[in-house]
């Protein structure tokens, strides 16, 4: 019996734990919102992601041709960091409920996205595997 490729899904998979992680850390803002001296956190994603892809043996190279375009993302966890206030609070709580809610609703919808893609390909070995009968 064969066996699956680990990159069946190709990077779906990562950012599907890192939609999931976000959205609890999104989720742990909302909940501190009345918390004097809260700290809203957050994950950089990009950054998150391309250090899943670096860990996944995926080393795939960004190329520059001049010395002021972006360089590679530097590898790391998905270290959490602080949200920067947009509205300064008398208590020291940085959580801004509605920046929070439209990330955490953002943050659904690229979850969503992923998990269609994922289904998607499943169904497409499925009818691969039965010859398109159900």
């Amino acid at each position: 019996m064969s066996t699956i490729p680990q990159d069946l899904f190709g990077i779906h998979t990562q950012a599907m734990d890192l939609w999931q992680r976000r959205a609890e850390v999104l989720a742990n803002n909302l909940a501190n919102a009345d918390t004097p001296g809260y700290l809203a956190r957050d994950i950089d994603f990009r950054k998150a992601l391309a250090a899943a892809g670096n860990q996944a043996g995926g080393n795939l190279q960004l190329e520059t041709t001049s010395a002021g375009q972006i360089g590679n993302a530097p590898a790391g966890g998905t270290a959490l960091a602080y949200r920067v206030p947009t509205q300064p609070s008398m208590d020291g709580n940085t959580v801004d409920a509605q920046v929070e809610q439209a990330d955490f609703a953002a943050n659904s919808v690229h979850y969503q996205a992923s998990l269609s893609f994922i289904t998607a390909q499943i169904h497409m070995l499925r009818t691969a595997i039965t010859g398109g009968q159900s």
